[in-house]
């Protein structure tokens, strides 16, 4: 039997692939970065047709590098950067327009619109999501509104939407010669088009937005058999059988499966979700109710969810946008070459601010600089400001459950910088766990797959191949604790009420922008 699982893990900056063995070790690994495309500020775009490129790319070379062949893998598991959008033609399989990311802001005026006349939360109890231009709807409804011929032809049953997965695994599986179309119940309950009580479409909202219900993917559970790859010489015939959403994929991979377990993972953005089991948690605290994952006919599992817009991307916007340094991992070094951020502290809202507070008319601010201040005190500001933005999702985690946890486990490409690490349990006050495999967002998506083809037997064998690496205990006296957390906080009301009419008529990013 083949026992080897291949996770394609598409995110925002790059697309990797690794293979995984039946122990949850690495056996290779591949990745290609894809474009950043700014049109205008707030504007955030991917090229749908350089993704799936470079999917084929690493898929090609992992199994190169790591001398594994189609027959060696029991199948396939797919995650992805979740709200993006793609909309396409079935025909053709070519995108209508470039995918819309998950950090774009175009369609906030559509959000205030209906916020005015509902509130912020009309749809919550339906979707578990406030109205925020983060989610899918609005960036599908954009597309069909501004792109022309897109209404009429998606009306005509011509256009396809879906999250990257969705976009990944209809090409995998064939694209426009019978590709599947379908997503997860994740990726779906991030869309602010499904009913979390439901796991179905709602008709109500597809009206509101005007997107028409052909136009979207059918909704699977995250483990199970959804098709089977049709490329010519790549992977041909091995199933898919895993999809589930970048952050659900993480908490997988961490073995949080039941309920109070929890995880935070450091990527693009920063995301910490708790498991709730079967019940359906509703925040008051600002958090975002979720679907934690469904396998097979089990009853879905949720989760609540604290997302930060911008973590990781900062330090590429220091090193692209800056130039202060010339690779990302030159960051910690600069960071640690002094003591502390001089005074400086770096609120990174250039999408505004996700979780607790959203508050999309905040942006970016440095605050509390003197000459003194260094490039190398920007850096430590700029990594400090991870820490301290999962600090105000922990507060609303505390608000929301009456429970503080005892430790946290973390992952992502972030969590191989010590110095940020340590700050963190010394601003949490609790213990930082980072297990030997870092990489869980792909391993969650293997889990998933393995699964669902008989690698694994069950969430008791995937426990046990969860591994401790460093544990980060606290250093920090509980009074400077507390006063770096009151300036972070203090540096956050200035970034706010920033996005009037005059900064969008200045940013040509105004409600007749197309």
């Amino acid at each position: 039997m083949a026992e080897h699982v291949l996770a394609i893990d598409q995110g925002t900056t790059s697309t990797r692939a690794i293979v995984f063995d039946a122990t949850g070790a690495i056996v290779s690994v591949a990745q290609r970065e894809h474009e950043q495309i700014f049109p205008r500020a707030g504007w955030v775009e991917h090229d749908p047709v350089e993704i799936w490129t470079n999917t084929e790319w690493v898929v090609s070379a992992v199994l190169s590098r790591g001398d594994v062949a189609a027959r060696d893998l029991a199948g396939i598991g797919v995650t992805n950067q979740r709200e993006t959008a793609i909309v396409w033609d079935r025909r053709t399989g070519r995108p209508v327009h470039n995918a819309i990311v998950w950090q774009d802001t175009r369609t906030q005026s559509r959000i205030d619109e209906l916020a005015a006349s509902g509130g912020t939360y009309r749809f919550a109890e339906q979707t578990g999501l406030p109205l925020a231009a983060y989610f899918s709807a609005s960036k599908v409804a954009w597309i069909l509104d501004h792109v022309p011929g897109a209404r009429d032809a998606a009306e005509a049953g011509h256009l396809l939407f879906g999250t990257p997965d969705t976009w990944v695994v209809w090409n995998l599986t064939g694209g426009s010669r019978g590709g599947v179309h379908v997503t997860d119940v994740t990726n779906a309950s991030r869309t602010l088009l499904m009913d979390l009580r439901t796991l179905d479409w709602s008709d109500e909202l597809l009206a509101v937005w005007g997107i028409p219900r052909a136009m979207l993917p059918e909704i699977r559970s995250s483990s199970e058999v959804v098709g089977e790859v049709q490329l010519p010489g790549v992977a041909r015939g091995v199933p898919v059988a895993g999809i589930l959403g970048d952050q659900q994929a993480a908490s997988f991979g961490q073995a949080a499966f039941d309920a109070g377990e929890s995880k935070n993972t450091y990527g693009t953005g920063n995301f910490l979700l708790v498991n709730t089991g079967e019940e359906i948690v509703r925040s008051a605290h600002g958090l975002i109710t979720t679907v934690a994952f469904r396998c097979g006919d089990d009853p879905a599992r949720y989760a609540v969810e604290g997302s930060i817009a911008v973590t990781g991307s900062l330090v590429q916007w220091l090193r692209d946008n800056l130039g202060i340094i010339s690779r990302s991992e030159e960051v910690e070094r600069l960071a640690s070459s002094v003591d502390d951020n001089g005074g400086a502290y770096f609120v990174p809202a250039f999408s505004g601010l996700f979780a607790p507070y959203w508050r999309p008319d905040a942006r970016g601010a440095l605050v509390g600089l003197t000459r003194y201040v260094t490039r190398a005190h920007i850096a430590r500001a700029a990594l400090e400001s991870t820490a301290f933005q999962t600090r105000d999702v922990m507060e609303a985690v505390i608000a929301d459950t009456g429970r503080t946890p005892t430790e946290i486990r973390v992952d992502g490409g972030m969590t191989r910088d010590d110095l940020l690490m340590q700050f963190q349990a010394d601003i949490l006050g609790i213990p930082v766990v980072r297990p030997k495999v870092v990489e869980t967002t792909a391993l969650g998506a293997a889990y998933a797959a393995g699964l669902a083809t008989g690698v694994w037997s069950g969430f008791d064998d995937l426990r046990t191949h969860w591994r401790e690496d460093v544990r980060f205990e606290p250093a920090m006296g509980i009074d400077e604790r507390e006063r770096r957390y009151r300036m972070w906080r203090k540096a956050v009301s200035k970034s706010l009420d920033w996005v009037d009419d005059d900064a969008r008529a200045l940013m040509g990013t105004g409600p007749d922008a197309t």
